[in-house]
């Protein structure tokens, strides 16, 4: 049925003289926007969409301001909307197409990517809740009241009114089962949800993101959860960390898009990313306030979760967030306590079947509330986190009774009852469990202190990082810078050296082999080790895992590819002939005194030698690094990503990254140091040089190569070197990291966000972290070899 606003807009189109499709193409909108705006279809056009079409039509003020008018009036809450308020009709916040490339076929293929990615986390997050058990048997109430309004911006802002206009608040009250509804009431489709530790925001996010996707229509945004609280504002702007998060959990979208440099560019920019942003309190210390200053410079809708106090914080020192509600998460009341907790636990064996271990306890804080256990017990049982710890201590573990929580003596104040349940719950998790995974097999017995004391370093390791998410590549991170290239140093060392003297036997005798082997992996760790700390650690950051697979058979690119392939080039064949001409100086040296020359003809002999082989070198190692980027190719835009998945896909990609680099970089190396000979005999005399050496110097080359490239320079390379050798060997992780970090997921311990694992709760990972910094800490046990140990390293 058509509206007041529709018969305007088509009487404004035709006084212009222009087409349905002449308006879309000006205003950047879809046809079809256009064509239900007209018939009353769509009924509740965003403000920016009303704007755009003003701007296109060349309105006067008057007639911008009737039509704004009109369609505000048509948003009224007398007319129930029959689109989502609040959210683009076609995205105001959007590129240009790419050159020659016509608007609609630009966005019909932004929208399918769209529609993947929507496909994708609604997977994601409906295993992960699975995985939680929110449903068993149902999930916690969780409610909300209307927070305190110095917290929430004008509501004439939020309602996204025309200059002069005014209107009261919304009524914006619901449980967690509405949350999307909800937030469709709110025509800014800005919403502040606000809860104490504990309080339900992360389930509640994952419960909006489902209950949203499941009536998301095409041309509307997907909604993404991003941990916010690894964001830094002064180093990254808002979009570029949503780019940048968006390609991490999906590495496909960093394939090129239509009028952007990805596809998760071209999809932020556009508007089709409605941002779902988990915990603004754990940012950084003192970046709450330009955090908050970057997201009111931005208009994208977004609903951001927070505790109170750091929110209120933030908000004292600028503003609050611009255009946005705010709702206060509700304790949990005596009555949910009641009818959820029996439900957890068995029915008691002989008596009454109704009966469970939780009735005395509910009777007690029914009866007695006020008294000396029953007070501090209901004081923590006012959260789902806590609720979900006392069930998993208490209802999940055979053998223990409720009723020792109203222990007074024991427990003197709510904080002593909240590090029972914290610390007994990582035992309740770990304990011997006969029954199989939910993916088949069964689960690997682990001794709870042993597991306490990984998991309590890896929580020390998030702290000093300073940062929600447990990142694969960065666990060398937490070392300090030096710790970390002395490392990769010597394990680099270590590595060429011994595949040097192994191979070199099949060429030279064993005595010169051991010294080349001694040299080479000197020689190469000193100068990776170099390498390594000005392009890695010097920055105190992580080389990120690579979005990208190698695919040998397809056609280069230009531009980016290009310019990439260029810099790679220049800076291989710099460190070829840095690393090859201390080789080859070396390598003259020891072949001088060998052969029993004095020192002039030693030094002599390395001098030309040195000049051999960085020449060489340059020659293999420019053209091998710029052949690895002309061989990138994007990875597949529907596949989900996990922490596992991840690691196996860049696995993958570091093993072809080897295989490309031992054969490009040996070959060159060897035909190259044939074909050298001749002139470089003409230019410094002759050199003692056969087809043989050329063969064992490309052989050699080409795997030390490869092996220092693999090692130093790509994600896979730091997770071997750091979290499979060097922190287990140390004792701080096991040796099967994998598969304790799969385990403690499967445990309910971690939690996956996209493509990396955080703690259940930052509660949690507090107290973990507290308990392993604590001169209390246990040391490091010994980890057995035999069966009951973390698993097969993976």
């Amino acid at each position: 049925m058509a509206s007041e606003f529709s018969t305007l807009l088509r009487r404004l189109r035709h006084n212009a003289e222009m087409t349905q499709e002449t308006l879309a193409e000006r205003a950047g909108v879809g046809v079809r926007t256009i064509r239900g705006l007209e018939t009353g279809e769509r009924a509740d056009p965003r403000v920016t969409t009303v704007r755009l079409l003003a701007d296109a039509l060349g309105l006067k003020p008057a007639e911008r301001e009737e039509l704004l008018a009109a369609a505000v009036r048509r948003a009224g809450p007398a007319d129930p909307p029959d689109e989502p308020a609040g959210l683009p009709d076609e995205p105001a916040d959007r590129v240009e197409p790419a050159p020659g490339q016509p608007p609609s076929v630009w966005h019909d293929a932004l929208a399918d990517v769209a529609g993947q990615l929507a496909h994708a986390v609604a997977a994601r997050w409906q295993r992960e809740e699975e995985q939680r058990q929110v449903h068993d048997p149902y999930p916690l109430p969780v409610r909300w009241r209307p927070a305190p309004e110095e917290l929430t911006d004008h509501w004439a802002n939020i309602r996204r009114l025309p200059a002069g206009g005014t209107h009261g608040p919304l009524d914006l009250g619901g449980r967690l089962d509405e949350i999307a509804c909800v937030y469709r009431r709110i025509p800014s489709g800005r919403l502040v949800v606000l809860g104490r530790p504990g309080s339900g925001k992360t389930i509640l996010t994952m419960r909006f993101v489902l209950d949203y996707l499941k009536s998301r229509a095409r041309a509307e945004p997907v909604p993404v959860i991003f941990t916010i609280g690894a964001w830094d504002p002064t180093a990254l702007t808002f979009r570029d960390w949503l780019t940048a998060q968006l390609t991490r959990d999906h590495p496909g979208l960093a394939a090129p898009g239509p009028g952007g440099p990805s596809l998760a560019a071209a999809l932020v920019e556009s508007g089709r990313i409605l941002p779902v942003l988990d915990g603004f309190d754990e940012i950084a210390g003192g970046l709450n306030r330009p955090a908050l200053e970057a997201l009111n410079a931005t208009t994208l809708p977004l609903l951001l979760t927070s505790r109170p106090a750091e929110y209120a914080a933030a908000v004292a020192e600028t503003d609050v967030l611009t255009s946005a509600a705010a709702v206060d998460l509700s304790d949990l009341t005596l009555g949910d306590l009641t009818d959820y907790l029996p439900r957890t636990t068995r029915k008691a064996r002989g008596g009454d079947p109704a009966t469970t271990a939780w009735d005395p306890v509910l009777s007690e804080l029914g009866e007695r509330p006020h008294g000396p256990g029953g007070a501090h017990l209901a004081a923590v049982l006012t959260t789902p986190l806590m609720v979900t710890l006392a069930r998993a201590v208490y209802s999940d573990t055979p053998g223990r009774d409720p009723a020792s929580l109203l222990d007074s003596g024991r427990f003197t104040g709510p904080e002593e009852l909240e590090d029972h349940l914290l610390d007994n719950f990582v035992a309740a998790a770990y304990r011997s469990r006969p029954e199989p995974l939910p993916a088949g097999g069964s689960r690997r017995d682990l001794d709870p202190e042993r597991a306490r004391y990984w998991l309590g370093y890896l929580a020390h390791h998030l702290s000093r990082l300073d940062t929600p998410n447990l990142e694969w590549w960065r666990f060398g991170s937490g070392l300090r810078r030096s710790t970390r290239t002395l490392v990769l140093a010597m394990v680099i060392c270590l590595t060429i050296g011994f595949v040097d003297g192994l191979v070199g036997t099949l060429f030279d005798a064993l005595g010169f082999q051991v010294a080349d082997g001694l040299v080479v992996g000197l020689l190469a760790g000193v100068t990776l080790g170099i390498a390594y700390w000005f392009l890695v650690a010097a920055k105190d950051t992580a080389v990120p895992p690579s979005n990208v697979g190698v695919r040998v058979f397809r056609r280069a690119g230009a531009g980016k590819i290009g310019r990439g392939a260029a810099t790679r080039f220049l800076f291989g064949s710099l460190f070829g002939l840095v690393f090859g001409y201390g080789y080859g100086f070396i390598h003259g040296v020891i072949t001088g005194f060998l052969r029993g020359f004095g020192l002039p003809t030693a030094l002599r002999i390395a001098l030309d030698d040195g000049l051999l082989f960085g020449v060489v070198f340059a020659v293999g190692a420019g053209p091998a690094l710029a052949l690895l980027v002309l061989l990138q190719t994007p990875l597949d835009i529907r596949s989900a990503v996990n922490p596992v998945s991840l690691l196996r896909t860049n696995r993958r990609t570091s093993v072809a990254q080897f295989a490309v680099w031992a054969v490009v970089f040996g070959l060159l190396v060897g035909v190259g140091s044939w074909l050298a000979i001749r002139p470089m005999s003409m230019l410094v005399g002759p050199f003692v040089w056969n087809l043989r050496s050329s063969l064992k110097l490309g052989v050699i080359s080409g795997l030390g190569g490869a092996l220092g490239y693999v090692l130093g320079l790509t994600a896979w390379g730091q997770w071997l070197v750091f979290a499979r050798i060097w922190l287990p060997l140390t004792g701080r992780l096991p040796w099967a990291t994998v598969a304790f970090l799969e385990d403690a997921y499967q445990r309910g311990v971690l939690r996956q966000a996209g493509a990396v694992y955080q703690f259940r709760h930052a509660r949690l990972q507090e107290h973990l972290a507290r308990t392993y910094r604590a001169p209390r800490a246990p040391r490091a046990p010994r980890e057995p070899t035999g069966p009951g140990g973390a698993g097969p390293a993976r």
